[in-house]
């Protein structure tokens, strides 16, 4: 099964969310943070197999970077 996540940077932090489930977590590294964002996905399906399952028969086709306007209050 593949995820969908989005990573970012917080000062030394590495944090990585799951797209569709919304697990988040973080590393010291973006390996770290990737080895722990597959563990926690894994521990919420167990408890969420109709999630699973929903994951399992997702087609992933790509990921895109999209920017929005600067909102100016």
């Amino acid at each position: 099964m593949k995820l969908s996540v989005i990573v970012w940077r917080e000062e030394e932090w590495y944090i990585i969310t799951e797209v569709f489930t919304g697990v988040t977590t973080q590393g010291k590294t973006i390996e770290e943070a990737v080895e722990n964002i597959k563990e926690a996905v894994e521990l919420y399906l167990e408890e969420m197999p109709e999630i699973r399952e929903e994951l399992e028969r997702r087609d992933v086709v790509g990921v895109l970077n999209v920017e929005i306007a600067e909102i100016v209050g």
